[in-house]
């Protein structure tokens, strides 16, 4: 059987979880963890390093189909990687292994459970982007969805009931009814294949009516949008995030909520061209004034730290969905590269959070203060996954962000303004969270705290997974070309058929190209 890095990062994962179900021991099950987290990491760097050595199968690199006995209908286990996906396969490498790390040393009660439903995330998140069948594609979401539910509900911190059966009835309901749009896309289709090659083959000769185009991709877009946290549809994140243990906010905020995004960007921007762009104006001024301005402003609002990063997350939620809404190379490049940033900042920072915890014993940032003068690494930590996220040049997220703002400014000048608004708002969240923290004098309750337990700096099994996702951050700014490379190719090919698709993603940056 040939070598199939794809493959291998899906089965690795789900093998050991299904070990564990069947009884491994504890301590076995621990270390085999270790290497089994590093594996789909390991496999997604060896796509990333090799894939300009493929030869590309309609876009597409390591290729492999393997039977499942519903081809007649269909559905094949079809696996693959383009410039789209290629970055976000890497993501869900990166971040899985540095929350699986950081889950290690955690603790858990249960541990082998929560180990187990860890691993089953991360087999699904693998899935989720490397299938080129549209099936698979939401199977493996769902795959990866399940286990967050019983996490939260099981290992959750304050309100996790309430949290756990928001974060169902929200995202059960958005998958059903994304469910439907891409069931509606089959059957009218007439390609019979879930294929996304086959399918955009057959609609870029035979492209369905405008009305329908608009209806299908309206259900999409709904569906999806709901599980991204698109206002006013967006509750259901900042809550679960805030109830949710450490590592499964790490996975889904970082990783599994780009799927919806993705899901837009790979499916109804080529297939649903015409419906897409029906849709473009109404979905920019929900992202502008709802993700952006409403929930800046809540975000700023916030006392609690974890809440505080949940909001913050689908704030930056409402600039993906507004490069979208531009359907230009720029934006959606843009927003390619602000999904890869935003995962690794926002799992960062969910991490770090929870570090904070440990020696605060508080969310609360009214009870926090002078914790640099204990902590100094912790602190440079937590001020560098902010400053990212706010979109401080040298850091991946900037690249996006400022892909998106030009791209946006010749869709609309007004939106743009009320967007770059935005950089301000984070700006006051970001920088007062991390003064409040770290800076000043401290709290009483932090004096009382810190004279029972002496808060200690990061030891190695924390410094380690915040160590890979801030390289990769640094990486990415430094180097976007590393990622817009196989990008520009594949957004400029003719797969992508919305007609206003102009300009480029940066690919160095000495060098930022401009929509015409």
């Amino acid at each position: 059987m040939p070598f199939d890095p794809l493959l291998i990062s899906i089965v690795a994962p789900l093998a050991l979880a299904l070990a564990i179900a069947c009884g491994l021991p504890k301590r076995l099950s621990v270390r085999l963890a270790y290497v089994v987290f590093a594996i789909p990491a390991l496999m997604a760097l060896h796509t990333w390093w090799h894939f300009s050595e493929q030869t590309l199968d309609h876009g597409y690199g390591f290729v492999t189909r393997y039977s499942t006995g519903l081809e007649p209908v269909g559905i094949s286990l079809h696996l693959g990687l383009n410039g789209i996906s290629l970055p976000l396969f890497v993501l869900a490498g990166l971040v899985g292994f540095a929350a699986g790390l950081y889950a290690l040393q955690t603790g858990a009660e249960r541990l082998k459970i929560y180990l187990m439903l860890l691993l089953v995330m991360q087999s699904g998140l693998m899935g989720v982007f490397a299938s080129v069948d549209v099936f698979f594609f939401y199977f493996f979401h769902e795959l990866a969805l399940i286990p967050t539910f019983i996490m939260v509900g099981v290992w959750g911190g304050r309100d996790r009931a309430y949290a756990a059966m928001n974060m169902t009835i929200y995202l059960t309901l958005g998958a059903m009814i994304s469910l439907v749009g891409l069931i509606a896309l089959y059957v009218k289709s007439g390609a019979h294949s879930f294929d996304l090659i086959s399918l955009r083959e057959y609609l870029g000769a035979q492209p369905l009516a405008v009305t329908l185009q608009n209806n299908i991709a309206g259900l999409i877009l709904l569906g999806l949008g709901v599980l991204v946290s698109l206002w006013p549809l967006h509750t259901w994140a900042p809550l679960g995030y805030g109830a949710a243990p450490s590592s499964a906010a790490m996975l889904h905020a970082g990783v599994l909520k780009k799927f919806g995004l993705y899901g837009l960007i790979q499916i109804a921007a080529p297939l649903l061209p015409a419906g897409l762009a029906h849709w473009a104006h109404p979905l920019a001024w929900v992202a502008v004034v709802g993700n952006v301005l409403i929930v800046g402003l809540i975000t700023i609002a916030q006392r609690d730290l974890k809440q505080m990063i949940g909001y913050s997350s689908v704030m930056h939620m409402g600039y993906a969905f507004l490069g979208i809404a531009c359907a230009s190379v720029l934006g959606t490049g843009g927003v390619v590269l602000l999904m890869v940033a935003h995962g690794l900042s926002v799992a960062m920072l969910f991490l770090l959070a929870t570090s904070i915890h440990h020696r605060t014993h508080t969310f609360a940032l009214d009870e926090m203060g002078g914790l640099a003068q204990k902590t100094p690494v912790l602190a440079a930590f937590f001020v560098a996954g902010t400053l990212a996220s706010i979109g401080l040049p040298g850091f991946a997220n900037f690249w996006g962000e400022l892909s998106i703002f030009v791209a946006l400014w010749k869709f609309s000048p007004l939106i743009t303004s009320l967007a770059v608004a935005g950089v301000i708002i984070s700006a006051i969240y970001g920088l007062r969270s991390a003064a409040r923290v770290f800076f000043g004098p401290p709290t009483e309750h932090f004096s009382q705290v810190a004279a029972k337990h002496p808060p200690a700096d990061l030891n190695w099994s924390e410094k380690i997974p915040a160590l890979i996702l801030l390289a990769a951050l640094f990486f990415v700014g430094f180097w976007p070309k590393s990622i817009t490379t196989a990008l520009n190719a594949e957004l400029t090919r003719p797969r992508i058929a919305v007609q206003t698709m102009i300009s480029a993603v940066p690919s160095a940056p000495a060098a930022v190209a401009l929509a015409k």
